[in-house]
């Protein structure tokens, strides 16, 4: 029984059995995007032309370049996020390892000391 509760809880949405939506960074979002912007140029293209498999066609591709371009976006900010986070952590542990000591760059020399 609780088993069955685990897996209920751990097994998420699988896009095309390949990609798992929910444990994959900025892939609900770029998927929503995508979605959005598929129906969006879909229905625009439909609009002007009346052509519906060429809509189709055009929405799908609509789709599928918002999807990448949305996820590459999301994951590019991550990086950055990570990388400062990264800078952040080491500099926290930098100032732990040489407070108090010759190499302080917060000491400066010549400043008086405290009293």
């Amino acid at each position: 029984m609780a088993e069955e509760e685990q897996e209920g809880k751990t097994k998420g949405f699988r896009l095309l059995g390949i990609l798992d939506v929910q444990k994959t960074p900025c892939a609900r979002d770029a998927v929503l995007n995508g979605a959005g912007g598929s129906l969006a140029v879909g229905l625009l293209h439909f609009l002007a032309t009346s052509r519906v498999k060429r809509s189709f066609d055009v929405g799908f591709a609509g789709f599928m370049l918002t999807t990448l371009g949305s996820w590459c976006y999301c994951r590019m900010n991550n990086a950055k996020l990570r990388v400062q986070q990264r800078m952040i952590q080491d500099g926290i542990k930098n100032k732990v390892v040489y407070e108090g000591t010759n190499l302080d760059p917060t000491n400066k020399p010549g400043a008086p000391g405290p009293s």
